[in-house]
C-alpha cells in the first residue's frame, strides 16, 4: 500500500485535516458562527479553497468521496459542538457541501469511469418528485418480548427485519419503532442537458438526482441548476435471471441554481474589453443590425426589430406590485419563400438562451408543462415545457399557423403575463416563462394579399395578434433592381465568396457574448428627452382618433412596446439611459409596423382595431348597422327568420352594397352572432 493510499483510507486523519482546515481560515469559522445563529444544517466549502489549502484531501475529495464527504461532516459537527452543544443535540445530521469543482462534465459524456466520483453537472430541471421520507436508520421492536433491532442505513432499496426474533423466537413479529428510527426528506429530480448544447438531430439525455434533507425543495422545475454529486449505480435494479445492466444516478452533495435574471456565458477580460470597444465606435447600432443574419439579403426594419428582441427591455415591477414584462415580441408574417425560418433559426443560435420549436410539432404541454406520471411510483408531477425552458432567454415558433388552436391557447398567457399556469391532476402550479417570442406565420390563402386586414390573411386570432409588440408582413413583390440584387448576393454565395454585406460584422460568438453582457450589465432610464418624444409621439397620434367616426390610431399597450423598443435602442449602445436619438429610432420602427399591418384597407387610415379586434373602425360600425337592419326586419316579422333577400333590400337603402352584406353575414356566422336557420334565411342568435 503506498503512502497517499495510507493517507485516504486513515478517517480519523481525514477528520482531523478537515477540522484544522475549517478552523484555519476566518471564513469558515465565520460560517459556523452563521449556522449557528441560522440554525442552519450545512456548511458550504469552496473546492478551490480547500485545494489551496490541503491538495491531498482535495484529491481524496474527488477520488474517494464518500469517505470525504462523511470526515468533512463529522468535523462540521464537531465544529459547531465545541460552539453550541446544545443545537449539536437538537440537529443530529451536520453536512459538509461542496462547490465549484475544476470541471463541469457534460451529462452527454457520463460514463463508468464518472462511478463512485464526485463530479459536477450543469442543465435544467425538467421534473421533480414531491418530497418523500427517506429511512437512514430503522428501529425494528419484537411486539412478543420488546427486543430491538437497529438496522443503518440501507444499501438497497429493501429494509426487512428478520422472520425470526433472535430473542424469543417468535416470528413475523418485528414492527417498526417510528419515533426511534431516523427519517430524513427525500425527493428525486430529472436534470436535463440545456437546449443551447444540445447537438443537432439528438435527443437530450437527463439524470436522476436525489437531494436529500435540507436540499429538498430548493430548485423547482425549469430552473437551470449547478450538481455537484457522487454518481452511483441502482443496485435494486439486479434481478434474478436478468442480465446485469444498471442505471446510475447522482446522490447530490450540493446544488446551486444559476442566477435568472441573465445567460452565465463566460465573458472573459479580453471579451470585455473587444465588447467595450465595438460599444465605442459610431455606427455600432448599424454593426448589430448588419450582424442579423447577414447571409439574408435586405429586411433592414426587421433585422433592427430582431436586435432589439435580442437586447430587449427592462422589466419593472410598479409600486402596486403590478410586474411590466420588457420583453419584445415579434411576429413575422409572410409569403413562401422570404428566409424565415433562416431569420429564426440564426436567432435561436445567436440567442444566449434561446428554445427552438415549430408548430405543428408542438402541443399546448410540450409549450408549457406537462404533468407526467412517475413509472415507479403512479404519483403525477410537472414537467416543463419549451416556454419555461426558455425563461430569462427567447422562444423561437415558426409555422405558428399550423398550431392546432385548442394548442395555441396556451401562448396568450406566456405572451402578456410572462408565466405558465396549469391545474391538471391535482397539481395547480404557476411557473415563470419570461421568454421574447419571436414567431413566424405563412398567410392562409398562401400569399398576402394587401386588399385584407391582417386578421383575415393569418389564421391566428385577433387575441394573439394584439399581444405581439411588432408585426411585419413579409411580401414578394417582383422588381428588377431589388431581384438583380438578391439573386447576386445568392450567387455570390453560393460560388463561396464573401458578399458585401459581411464587411464590418460582429463574429456570432462575440455578439452572443455582446448581447449577454448588454442584458446583465445594462440598465437604461428614460432621459426626460426621451419621455418627451414619446408622450408627443402618443398624444399626437391618439389626437388623430378624436374626430367623431375616427378611427384609434394607438394605445396604451403600443405605448409600453414603444417603450420597451426605445430601451432595446439604448441597450444596443451599451448606453445606461435612453436618450431621444433611440426614442425617434423605436418611433420610425414602430411607424413602419403600423403602416403595413395597422391600415384600414378601405379608409387608407391608421387604425390599431385591425390587430387589437380584426375588424377596422369603418367595418365595425357597418357590421353594427347590418345588425341594426336585422333586428328591426326580425321585429316587424314577428321573431321568425328574414330572407336574406329582404336583408339586401333594406341594407341598399341605408348605403350599404350587396357584396359587403354578404361578407358582414359570413363574419357575424362565423362569430356565433347569426345562424341561418334554413337556405335564404337569417335569424340573429338571442343569448
Amino acid at each position: 500500500m503506498t503512502e497517499s493510499e495510507e493517507k485516504v483510507v486513515n478517517v480519523d486523519d481525514a477528520i482531523q485535516g478537515f477540522r484544522d482546515f475549517i478552523e484555519g481560515d476566518e471564513k469558515y469559522v465565520d460560517e459556523i458562527n452563521n449556522m449557528i445563529i441560522q440554525r442552519r444544517k450545512s456548511l458550504v466549502i469552496d473546492f478551490h479553497d480547500l485545494l489551496l489549502r490541503n491538495k491531498d484531501l482535495a484529491d481524496m475529495l474527488i477520488e474517494r468521496p464518500q469517505l470525504a464527504i462523511q470526515a468533512a461532516s463529522e468535523a462540521v459537527r464537531q465544529a459547531v459542538t465545541e460552539r453550541d452543544p446544545e443545537l449539536a443535540k437538537s440537529i443530529k445530521n451536520f453536512y459538509a457541501r461542496f462547490k465549484r469543482l475544476p470541471e463541469t462534465v457534460p451529462i452527454r459524456k457520463l460514463r463508468s469511469e464518472v462511478l463512485g466520483k464526485l463530479i459536477m453537472v450543469e442543465g435544467i430541471v425538467t421534473r421533480q418528485t414531491p418530497p418523500k421520507h427517506y429511512l437512514k436508520k430503522t428501529v425494528f421492536r419484537c411486539s412478543e418480548c420488546g427486543f430491538e433491532l437497529e438496522i443503518p442505513q440501507p444499501t438497497t432499496s429493501f429494509v426487512q427485519p428478520p422472520r425470526k426474533c433472535p430473542k424469543c423466537g417468535a416470528t413475523n413479529s418485528f414492527v417498526l419503532v417510528e419515533e426511534r428510527s431516523e427519517l430524513i426528506d427525500w425527493q428525486k429530480i430529472i436534470v436535463q442537458e440545456k437546449p443551447e448544447e444540445l447537438p443537432p438531430g439528438q435527443l437530450p439525455r437527463n439524470i436522476e438526482a436525489i437531494l436529500l434533507d435540507d436540499l429538498v425543495d430548493t430548485v423547482k422545475p425549469g430552473d437551470r441548476v449547478y450538481l455537484v454529486g457522487i454518481m452511483n449505480l441502482d443496485i435494486a435494479q439486479l434481478r434474478k435471471n436478468k442480465p446485469p445492466i444498471l442505471s446510475s444516478f447522482m446522490e447530490v452533495n450540493y446544488v446551486e441554481g444559476q442566477q435568472r435574471e441573465f445567460v452565465e456565458i463566460e465573458i472573459t477580460p479580453e471579451d470585455e474589453r473587444r465588447i467595450l470597444e465595438i460599444a465605442r465606435s459610431p455606427n455600432v447600432r448599424e454593426r448589430i443590425i448588419k450582424s442579423i443574419a447577414p447571409s439574408i439579403y435586405g429586411m433592414e426594419n426587421i433585422k433592427e426589430a430582431i436586435a432589439c428582441l435580442l437586447f430587449g427591455g427592462v422589466p419593472k415591477v410598479y409600486p402596486d406590485g403590478i410586474r411590466v414584462r420588457g420583453d419584445i415580441h415579434i411576429l413575422l408574417v409572410g409569403d413562401p419563400g422570404m428566409a424565415k425560418t433562416q431569420l429564426l433559426r440564426f436567432v435561436a443560435k445567436i440567442a444566449p438562451r434561446a428554445v427552438y420549436t415549430t408548430g405543428k410539432g408542438s402541443s399546448a404541454a410540450g409549450l408549457t408543462a406537462a404533468v407526467v406520471r412517475e413509472k415507479d411510483t403512479g404519483e403525477f408531477y410537472l414537467e416543463a415545457g419549451a416556454l419555461v425552458l426558455a425563461d430569462t432567454g427567447v422562444a423561437v415558433i415558426d409555422e405558428l399557423d399550423k398550431m392546432d388552436a385548442k394548442d395555441r391557447v396556451a401562448i396568450h398567457e406566456a405572451l402578456e403575463q410572462q408565466t405558465v399556469s396549469i391545474a391538471k391532476a391535482g397539481i395547480v402550479a404557476t411557473l415563470n416563462a419570461r421568454a421574447s417570442v419571436l414567431a413566424a406565420a405563412n398567410p392562409a390563402f398562401g400569399r398576402y394579399l394587401p386588399n385584407r386586414t391582417v386578421a383575415e390573411n393569418v389564421d391566428l386570432p385577433v387575441t394573439l395578434l394584439s399581444r405581439f409588440d411588432l408585426i411585419f408582413i413579409i411580401r414578394d413583390e417582383p422588381s428588377m433592381e431589388r431581384d438583380r440584387a438578391i439573386a447576386e448576393h445568392i450567387v455570390t454565395l453560393h460560388a463561396g465568396e464573401v458578399p458585401e454585406s459581411f464587411s464590418d460584422i460582429i463574429p456570432p460568438e462575440l455578439l452572443r457574448k455582446y448581447i449577454a453582457y448588454a442584458r446583465k450589465h445594462i440598465k437604461p432610464v428614460l432621459t426626460p428627452e426621451a419621455r418627451e418624444r414619446i408622450v408627443q409621439f402618443y398624444v399626437q397620434m391618439r389626437n388623430k382618433s378624436r374626430e367623431p367616426g375616427s378611427p384609434i390610431a394607438i394605445t396604451a399597450r403600443q405605448l409600453e412596446a414603444l417603450i420597451r423598443l426605445a430601451e432595446a435602442e439604448a441597450r444596443m449602445r451599451l448606453s445606461p439611459v435612453v436618450e431621444a436619438e433611440d426614442a425617434d429610432k423605436a418611433i420610425r420602427l414602430f411607424m413602419s409596423y403600423l403602416s403595413s399591418v395597422g391600415i384600414d384597407v378601405e379608409s387608407g387610415k391608421i387604425d390599431i382595431d385591425v390587430i387589437m379586434t380584426g375588424k377596422p373602425r369603418s367595418s365595425q360600425e357597418r357590421l353594427a348597422l347590418v345588425m341594426d337592419i336585422l333586428s328591426r326586419l326580425e321585429e316587424a316579422n314577428g321573431g321568425k327568420p328574414v330572407r336574406v333577400e329582404d336583408l339586401y333590400k333594406e341594407a341598399e337603402g341605408a348605403g350599404l352594397d350587396r357584396q359587403f352584406v354578404d361578407k358582414a353575414l359570413n363574419m357575424l356566422v362565423k362569430s356565433g352572432d347569426v345562424y341561418m336557420p334554413r337556405p335564404g334565411y337569417v335569424k340573429r342568435v338571442v343569448v
